[in-house]
Formats: structure tokens, sequence, C-alpha cells
């Protein structure tokens, strides 16, 4: 009987011992080749060759039989054998394929075992075993040794795990259009750690900044001496303490010795409080405001999640500034008319909800042109901002619901657990910028990763120029 033709159930898994199995039966499983089985391929073996990872140079042979090589010829082909037929219980012992056709992302793929002749003695199968295509090329064909089950077994069907990996393509594509154009001078404050200094000098490796380093010059060089980082081609201005090299930075932005402004080692509140000292130029009619860009790999568009890192427990006119601040940034980015959710605990109106009510005045805010350049709508809870099938169970009709482009948080706490949540659990790429200054401020946190800064020195330096262009 042919192993294909017997009812499968979709909650069990069945094998077949050696004395159900005849030869001529036979039993397959197809599969159409994406991207992520190639990255999961590149994971689990380690190889990092281009002609696995960069499309540029895979358009060749080699690329195609490497991927048969690795993911059909061993992996198609045992998940026949380890599934169907034998099934459970099945000793894999050897394997001699051929490749006789190119595989690549797109093609769908089936591989066919057939028993070939058994052997009592160990109760071993001899397997003939082919690959075709979805236009009925055979790409694969050989044989396969393995020890059959004597025992039944019959289990639960074992679910695949969800995997979701990301090729971060937008953060690639950002320092793309950030790197097309010469550095921008920098005022870095006080990078007087590993991990402040060692940001400023990625981001001009990168092509990104050309930083002047501001703090006491004794102590930057003793942190780049450790660390081994090269500041020499670095302008350094000696300033002895944190609060003075904030007020420095500052007063560089201002003559407009510095396009931008970037935190070192120093608290965040003391380089903001230079920023709004009366005397600084800085000042615009608009609330300081912190946004994270976010690539979020299970998310189909970037998402901006604000106020994360300034604001503690925002009014109504703060928010109306933060949203504003975030509307301008993704314009910044390319998002046209960006979709903004403020978002709450639950999706109706509740007076003991205050960020409920503050979300419904903000919405006819919107509507009466206080805030503009964006379509939004609130309160929202965080499944029925980002997820469309949240918002239907919901009966929620909505532009802005599963689809949004900027989730507006209630108060700081929230959006810091929100930001991290999706960073550190997530797998979140994240670039955070301050806003509503005249110029952007680089936050970068000993807890990001180097694209993490480099997002950040990649936002900041489009914004400033799309500034100075006054697009």
């Amino acid at each position: 009987m042919d192993a294909t033709t017997q009812p499968a159930s979709d909650r069990t898994i069945e094998n077949r011992t050696f004395d159900e199995i005849s030869i001529g039966d036979s039993a397959s499983i197809t599969h159409t080749v994406t991207q992520q089985d190639i990255d999961l391929f590149a994971i689990v073996s380690g190889d990092v060759n281009p002609a696995h990872m960069d499309p540029a140079y895979a358009q060749t042979d080699i690329f195609h039989k490497v991927v048969a090589h690795g993911m059909l010829g061993a992996g198609l082909i045992s998940g026949v054998l380890g599934t169907k037929l034998p099934g459970p219980g099945t000793i894999y012992l050897g394997q001699d394929l051929q490749f006789l056709h190119p595989v690549g992302i797109g093609d769908t793929i089936t591989a066919i075992v057939t028993v070939t002749e058994k052997r009592p003695a160990k109760a071993d199968l001899l397997l003939d075993c082919r690959c075709i295509n979805q236009n009925s090329q055979e790409v694969i064909k050989g044989t396969a040794h393995v020890r059959a089950p004597t025992e039944k077994v019959c289990r639960p069907r074992v679910e695949l795990p969800d995997i979701r990996l990301s090729r971060h393509e937008r953060f690639h594509a950002l320092m793309a259009r950030a790197t097309q154009h010469e550095p921008l001078t920098t005022a870095v404050a006080y990078p007087c750690d590993a991990n402040a200094l060692g940001a400023a000098v990625e981001a001009a490796h990168a092509g990104l900044i050309r930083p002047i380093l501001i703090g006491p010059k004794a102590e930057i060089l003793a942190v780049a001496a450790a660390e081994g980082l090269d500041i020499s081609p670095f302008r350094i201005d000696d300033v002895p303490n944190s609060g003075l090299a904030a007020e420095a930075a500052v007063k560089l932005v201002q003559t407009g010795k510095a396009a931008l402004l970037m935190k070192g080692s120093l608290h965040t509140d003391e380089l903001l409080r230079a920023v709004l000292a009366p005397g600084s130029h800085l000042r615009t009619g608009r609330r300081l405001s912190h946004v994270y860009l976010m690539d979020v790999p299970s998310y189909p568009r970037p998402l901006l999640v604000t106020d994360a890192a300034v604001n503690i427990a925002p009014n109504l006119d703060q928010k109306r500034d933060i949203i504003q601040n975030a509307i301008d940034l993704a314009h910044g980015m390319g998002i046209e008319t960006p979709r903004v959710a403020l978002l709450s605990a639950v999706e109706t109106i509740n007076p003991k909800l205050p960020s409920t009510i503050d979300a419904a005045a903000l919405c006819k805010m919107a509507q009466r042109g206080q805030i503009t350049g964006g379509l939004i709508d609130g309160p929202l809870a965080f499944d029925n901002a980002v997820s469309p099938a949240a918002a239907a169970e919901k009966g929620i009709v909505s532009e802005v619901a599963g689809r949004a482009d900027i989730l507006v948080v209630p108060d700081l706490e929230a959006g810091n657990m929100l930001a991290k949540q999706l960073t550190f659990l997530g797998g979140a790429d994240a670039a955070g910028v301050v806003l509503g200054a005249r110029v952007p401020i680089i936050l970068t946190s000993r807890a990001d990763a180097e694209r993490t800064r480099m997002a950040s020195c990649a936002v900041a330096t489009l914004l400033a120029r799309k500034r100075v262009e006054g697009t």
C-alpha cells in the first residue's frame, strides 16, 4: 500500500514498522523555498558565505546547489523519512545524492522516497530519493539507507515553532540614505565612558557624523586608550565637567559650528537643561519629546513610539506637541500621512482612565486643526492599534486601528516598557531622537546595540538635512 494513500491525522504522527513496509511503498513532502529557509540554514550551520546571504552574489549555480544540498538534501528527504516513511523511530544511516538542477527562492520542491530494498537482518531499508520542482524537473536524485522501527509509534504531532527573522532591511536602507551625503558636524557632550565614546567613533566611521568631543580631555583620551579607540582625527574641546560640557555643546550648535547634538555619558536631564536654558536659542514653540523609530520583524511597516524618555506624565497640551513631533518625524522618514494610535488599556472612553479622556480630546483637537499631518484615533488598546484581526474582533471601524504608524503612550513608564519589550523580546531595531528643538538631539543608552546607536545617528542626520533643505 502506498504510504501517501493512508489517512493521516492532523493531530498525530504514526510510523510504519519494518514488517508493515513493502518494496514500492513511497511517501512525499512538498515545500516552497523562502528567504527565511536560507537564513535559518545559515544560522544553524554558521555558514554566512555570500553565496547564501548576498542576493547580488547569489545568482549563480553555486548558490542554488548549496541551498539544495544543505536544506533539501538533508532536510526535505530527512523530513519524509522521519515523519512518513518509515516515520518516528527511523535511524538515518547514510545517503548518496546528486544535484541535477538549480534550486532558488520561490521554487516548490517535492521530495519523494520509494522503498527499493528490505534487509531483514537489521530491519534496514534502501530507498530511492528524488526531488522535483514545480516544473517537474528532477533537481536531486539518489539513495538513502535507514534502519526502520520495529515497534509501532503513534504520538501527538508537535507543532512547528513560529520563527520570525529580521534581515534588518529597513536599517540598511536607512543607513544607505543617511550616508549619501557628507557627514554632519556633531557636538558630543561628555563622551567619558566606553559606550558614549564608542558610539561617536562608530558613527564617524560609518560616515554619519564628524564628532567634536566635549569634556575633560585627559578622561576622554584615557577611555579611548583603554578601549583601543582611535580618536586622533577628532577635535576635542577640553571642558572640566558634564554641566559645562553640555553648555559648550549647545553653544557650538547655537553658533552654527555643529549641526547636531549628541548625548554622551552625562544624564539626559543635564543635557536637556542646557538645551532649554534661556540663552541657548535652541528652543522652539514646541515641547521637547523623544521618539523611537522601530523596525519590528513581525510588523509590516516602521513603527514610531513616543514618548519613552523625556516627558514623565504629559498633560493634554504636552501630548499635542508629542504627537506633532512624531508626525513630523514620520514625514521626514517618508510616511506621507502617518496613522497615529493613542494608546490606553481599552478602546472605549472611561472617566476612570484619564488616558482615554485625553485620547478623545486629542482626536477632537486634530479635527479642529490643532494637530496636523496625520490620521489620529483613540483610545486604542495596543492589540487594536497594531492587529487588524484584533480590531475587527472588537468591531472597531477606523483608518488607524490595526495599521498604526505611530503609537502615543499615556506616560513615560508605559512608553519605556513598550519600547524595550519590542527591542529585547520582539527583536526590533530602534532609533531614538529628541525632537522639538532647533536641531535633532541624538540619545544613546548603555544598553543600546550598535545598530541602535547607528540608526539613531542616521535618523538625526536625515532630519537635520531636511530642515536645512526646507523640505
